[in-house]
Order: C-alpha cells, then sequence, then structure tokens
C-alpha cells in the first residue's frame, strides 16, 4: 500500500484548528472582526485547493496557487493580531501559526515551481 501525504486532509484540519481558535475569542469588537476574517482567510485555502485541482490549464493552476497563498499570509496576520493583543493564550495560537508557516512554505515553493512549467 503506497503512503501519500494528502495536503487536501492537512487543509481541513487546519480549517478545524482554525475553527477552534474562533470560537474561543471573546465577545469584543476587534475579536469578533478578526473571527470574521479567519473565517474567511482561513478556510478558503482548502475549499481553493479544490479549485486548483481542477485548474484548466498550468496559468489557471498557478493562479488558483497563489490565491491559496495570499489567504493563508492573510491567516497569518489574524493570528499574530491575536497573539499581540493577546485575546488568546499563545498555547492556544501558536501550534495553528506554526502550522500556517509550513502550509506558506509549501505553497510558496508550489507557486515557485509551478511558474517553472509556464
Amino acid at each position: 500500500m503506497e503512503r501519500k501525504y494528502d495536503l487536501e486532509e492537512r487543509l481541513i484540519d487546519f480549517v478545524l484548528q482554525i475553527d477552534e481558535i474562533i470560537e474561543q475569542l471573546p465577545n469584543t469588537r476587534l475579536a469578533n472582526h478578526i473571527a470574521g476574517q479567519l473565517v474567511r482567510s482561513g478556510t478558503s485555502p482548502a475549499l481553493n485547493y479544490g479549485e486548483a485541482q481542477s485548474a484548466e490549464s498550468q496559468k489557471d493552476f498557478v493562479h488558483k496557487m497563489q490565491v491559496i497563498l495570499k489567504e493563508l499570509r492573510e491567516t497569518r496576520i489574524c493570528l499574530k493580531i491575536i497573539i499581540r493583543k493577546p485575546l488568546l493564550e499563545n498555547h492556544v495560537v501558536m501550534p495553528v501559526l506554526v502550522e500556517n508557516e509550513e502550509l506558506i512554505a509549501i505553497f510558496a515553493k508550489s507557486v515557485k515551481t509551478a511558474k517553472l512549467k509556464l
């Protein structure tokens, strides 16, 4: 049996981690705003990854992967705001931020590689 790491599953797990953070945020104006942003930017990479898998061309694939990267970077800023404010304890947010950074590295490399094929 072939053992293959499934990036789609990792992105879905990331959505669930983001949800855990969102549900723990306090009910303040800033936290509610950040929660709304995180719902969008934190779930978008998983959804757009599905779109990228059905890209109509290499150029379309690169574009969709760049959208994923953009959303991951937006999510990183939200997580950093949560830490810096602080809206939650660091031990709650840091593992998700680390996963976010790893996903950024994966998608940045993927975009770079995909652009070479254009």
